[in-house]
């Protein structure tokens, strides 16, 4: 679900990574005498304490607390989750080949992936798993992280499950052989109108460079001639693929970004070879959910005064983590460094207090106005940079855009918002999808659904019985509003659930004001 007005943010923020293995960490260490005291103290816990105790899970709790004592982005991955972590970064992994969330307690099937192992055994979208193998996945309050492990597995490996269908009395049995399924950085590419091309980029995974090339390739056979990037809630990834992406639009020997920490040298990344993009306009979106390596594209572009960067304040991570793998007990993320802009901006924002304030920082945008107003922000005159080409930029705490896009901080739009925000439209959207996506689907494609789908009065009262369920007041002046503003995000969503995600931004792009702003500016 995108963020739409003044929903907040629910960072997980740990990216910027360079991967390493060290089987054995202890052997990295300094100082054996304190190594020796650590062993001794866990040693003569072991021995002398009261109670029974897992010294292994008391040792993996110290690990965990200093790590996160240190700053906010080294942390310690459990083994049994570190696939997890891997797989969203690798670009592919092996399962089923589905999308799904989990509605009333039950895996529900959002769309399958085309050619994937599920769509070629027949299972639909809007299916649900009832059973996998022997395991009951219904109605016994399964979680996402639950679903991914029960269906994920190795390739070639077959798996069970059996499915309730919309109109069919008895299960449908399946056998599903479990394949690579590719997971792509690019949510959507496709031209806003003749010359404006947009890509959405979510992360920086191991295949984000080869996807991007191939998209400004795609549109421009399209007849791109000005390309508006989407870093917003884009949370980082890898370091190189951002830098690769950077060097696609950049001349030859300029600086992209340096790296340094106390155990590592300074490190200078230059752009290196003819980019496809280096001539032509481009913008670049970013909000408060950009981080790390969105920032590191942000930061390379403005600092090198090349295009224009629209939305607001980026996350504000400066640091650079190594993973170190621990064979059998996990890995650690590491911070090593910082990176560092070209003009020498560290953007990493303070860290003083605990790790969730420091997460959700995002809170005191809004209480000091400037999530609402870009006259709220003020910058220390030590933390000003200049650019080759005289433009003034800041340091101390993400990115700040050349143009700033408020939140609407409007009463009209309140009771929208807080409709909006508590996910009653999103949810809306969804049963209605579930229940007529057969009707859907007759009108072919998402052009002709977009002309001839209408937002009818009665879909309106529904929505509005279920915002009243929620205890949710509005004056008729609210309810005008929110049923103008309900309507191309409805069927946005709609389109998202039966059409694919590469559905739902054409249809959006009239509300996204940050959106709307970068194309002004293009076609100025």
């Amino acid at each position: 679900m995108p963020i739409i007005y003044a929903t907040l943010l629910a960072v997980g923020v740990m990216l910027g990574i360079y991967i390493s293995k060290k089987n054995n960490i202890v052997t990295a260490s300094k100082g054996g005498d304190n190594l020796s005291c650590i062993n001794d103290i866990f040693s003569l816990i072991e021995k002398e304490y009261v109670d029974t105790i897992n010294i292994k899970e008391l040792q993996i709790k110290a690990v965990t607390h200093v790590l996160e004592s240190m700053d906010p982005h080294s942390e310690y991955i459990k083994p049994e989750i570190l696939d997890d972590v891997n797989d969203n970064l690798h670009g592919s992994f092996d399962g089923i080949g589905v999308s799904f969330r989990i509605e009333k307690d039950t895996i529900t099937i959002i769309n399958t992936i085309k050619g994937g192992p599920s769509e070629k055994v027949g299972i639909l979208a809007g299916d649900r798993i009832v059973y996998v193998g022997d395991s009951l996945v219904a109605s016994v309050k399964v979680t996402n992280n639950d679903a991914m492990r029960l269906l994920k597995g190795p390739k070639k490996s077959k798996v069970d499950v059996k499915i309730k269908r919309r109109g069919i009395t008895e299960l449908l049995d399946f056998t599903i052989t479990r394949d690579a399924i590719p997971t792509y950085s690019i949510d959507v590419a496709y031209m806003i109108d003749e010359s404006i091309g947009f890509i959405k980029l979510t992360k920086f995974s191991q295949t984000t460079h080869k996807e991007f090339v191939d998209a400004v390739k795609k549109l421009k056979a399209e007849g791109m001639t000005k390309l508006i990037l989407d870093l917003r809630d884009n949370t980082g990834g890898y370091l190189g693929e951002a830098v690769g992406v950077v060097d696609e639009m950049l001349a030859d020997n300029n600086l992209i970004v340096y790296t340094e920490g106390e155990h590592r040298k300074r490190s200078y990344i230059f752009s290196r070879h003819k980019g496809l993009w280096e001539n032509n306009e481009v913008v670049v979106l970013i909000n408060e959910g950009s981080a790390s390596a969105s920032e590191i594209v942000a930061g390379a572009l403005q600092d090198n005064d090349r295009g224009t960067i629209i939305g607001r304040r980026s996350f504000g991570k400066g640091l650079v983590q190594e993973q170190f793998d621990l064979g059998e007990n996990g890995a650690i993320r590491l911070t090593v460094a910082r990176y560092y802009t070209p003009t020498g901006r560290c953007i990493q924002k303070p860290f003083e207090g605990s790790k969730e304030e420091y997460l959700l920082e995002e809170y005191s945008r809004y209480a000091t106005g400037e999530m609402f107003s870009v006259d709220s922000i003020h910058f220390a005159d030590s933390l000003k940079y200049v650019t080759p080409g005289g433009k003034i930029v800041y340091g101390g705490g993400g990115i700040m855009p050349d143009i700033y896009v408020p939140l609407k901080n409007d009463t009209t739009h309140y009771f929208f918002n807080k409709m909006a925000n508590n996910s009653i439209l999103f949810q809306y959207a969804f049963d209605y999808s579930d229940t007529y996506r057969n009707d859907i689907m007759k009108y072919g494609n998402v052009e002709t659904f977009s002309k001839k789908f209408v937002f009818t009065d009665s879909m309106f009262n529904e929505l509005m019985q279920r915002t009243e369920e929620k205890k949710i007041k509005g004056t008729e002046e609210d309810k005008a509003k929110a049923r103008e503003l309900s309507e191309p995000l409805f069927k946005a969503y709609i389109a998202r659930n039966v059409f694919g995600d590469e559905a739902f931004y054409p249809l959006y792009e009239p509300m996204d004001e940050i959106l709307q702003k970068a194309i002004e500016v293009l076609e100025d």
